[in-house]
């Protein structure tokens, strides 16, 4: 059984700090059997509001970054939002990651594909699992190592979400790696109007559902205290409550697996 894949790290830089998040995910995703994946945005360029919190910006959000792999030695993503901003990131991150909202911008795909790092697209919420084929073949035809898909809910309505679990299976016949974005899932978006909101009461039953459904990793917004967060706390995980859950996937990759 491969290592699954744990994605995980506030949503933002800048109101925590990174390398006590990231050494506390660390250790929980190594005693679970998690190749782990630190995230965080140095900028959250589709925010509800003009006055919402963004993060400190290119340069000095990479410096952070950098911080985080220096002492730590895991690996990074973070998501760009234009093409100018891949060379730079690139120097910094394992893994290339495409916002929802832009899973389509061919000039994005092909600059993140043409560094050779792998590229996590996440899929549009208004994308069906099968037209994400196309956004696939741009990074892998510029040069992408891998090409990852995250599933992250499709819109129902106004303001809010729904998986379809056969998405996760879809998606396997194009992309390198399925990933299931628990807390995007259960966003809802743009609820409170300048900001969105979520339901986090649902994250644990998704990661353990999809879990049994057989993805290749899980990506898991989480903070200390989510109530404090900038950006997404809505729909993040208690940081105090991972390990846990991480032990639980655990036990379901193996039941899953033991007639392998």
């Amino acid at each position: 059984m491969l290592n699954p894949v744990l994605i995980a790290g506030p949503c933002v830089i800048g109101d925590t700090d990174l390398v006590a998040v990231a050494k506390e995910i660390a250790a929980a995703a190594q005693k679970n059997g998690f190749a782990f994946i630190f995230k965080a945005s140095f900028d959250k360029a589709n925010r509800s509001s003009l006055d919402s919190y963004r993060g400190p910006g290119l340069e000095a959000g990479l410096h952070e970054l950098a911080k985080v792999k220096n002492e730590l030695g895991v690996m990074l993503t973070t998501d760009v939002h234009e093409a100018n901003q891949v060379e730079f990131v690139a120097q910094v991150v394992d893994v290339i990651q495409i916002p929802a909202l832009l899973c389509r911008q061919t000039d994005l795909l092909v600059g993140a594909g043409a560094v050779g790092k792998i590229v996590n697209i996440k899929k549009g919420q208004f994308m069906a699992p099968w037209d994400m084929k196309n956004a696939i073949s741009k990074a892998k035809q510029s040069g992408a190592a891998e090409v990852w898909v995250t599933e992250r809910g499709s819109m129902f309505g106004y303001n809010n979400l729904v998986v379809d679990f056969r998405s996760l299976t879809i998606l396997k016949e194009w992309a390198d790696k399925v990933i299931f974005d628990a807390s995007h899932s259960v966003q809802l978006p743009g609820l409170h109007g300048a900001y969105s909101g979520g339901e986090s009461k649902y994250v644990e039953a998704f990661v353990r559902a999809t879990a049994a459904w057989g993805v290749d990793g899980v990506f898991v917004e989480t903070h200390p205290c989510p109530e404090q967060a900038l950006c997404d706390g809505d729909n993040m995980l208690p940081l105090g409550r991972l390990d846990n859950l991480l032990q639980k996937v655990t036990r379901i990759r193996r039941a899953i697996t033991s007639d392998d």
